[in-house]
């Protein structure tokens, strides 16, 4: 009987040690940014308005935990309304024909370092991606728990589709083809 109570003991905190944390975004508090060339000697911004993103977490400090992104193409922000829709289209994102941008990976802890390892899908393009995170850390606050994180990378626009180039008089690109993302991020505890 003995060692039906010890194994019973083992099982049950094996299976706590490996259980998840869910955590949701906090929309309030979150920013999914970009950042690209425009004429070569400026940068234009932008962000998105509609996303969600879920995280399940097997640690405390999130190492290895799986991330799932998804941004609706349609909601891209830029403060130009014509601009916009010329990114809504099909020479850009065709939010029609792909609303989605999607992400899957995983975080993980290098030394002191996270990095998000994943695939990223634009218009049905999927590429291997590895973005640079800044972990803030958690907080508990108002009865619930919090964390936050700062994600920066890089994409190439063309990989993806997004394929409307022109050149101005000096030769140069009306719009970069590398893509800063800027993401700041808080989560809560679900």
């Amino acid at each position: 009987m003995k060692k039906v109570n010890t194994l019973f003991v083992l099982l049950t905190l094996a299976g706590s040690a490996s259980a998840q944390t869910s955590w949701n975004i906090d929309k309030t508090h979150s920013r999914i940014g970009f950042s690209v060339a425009h004429m070569v000697v400026s940068e234009t911004e932008g962000n998105f308005k509609d996303y969600d993103a879920k995280v399940s977490a097997k640690t405390a400090d999130f190492n290895g935990a799986d991330v799932e992104f998804t941004a609706k193409t349609a909601s891209i922000e830029t403060d130009n309304e014509k601009r916009d829709n010329h990114l809504r289209s099909g020479e850009f994102f065709d939010a029609e024909k792909f609303p989605e941008i999607k992400f899957k990976g995983n975080l993980v802890k290098e030394g002191k370092q996270y990095l998000l390892k994943g695939n990223l899908t634009m218009r049905d393009v999927t590429k291997p991606v590895i973005f640079q995170v800044t972990y803030g850390g958690t907080v508990k606050a108002n009865n619930s728990e919090k964390a936050g994180f700062k994600l920066t990378g890089k994409v190439n626009r063309q990989d993806y589709g997004l394929k409307w180039s022109k050149t101005i008089e000096s030769g140069g690109l009306v719009v970069g083809d590398e893509v800063d993302i800027i993401c700041k991020i808080e989560l809560n505890k679900a």
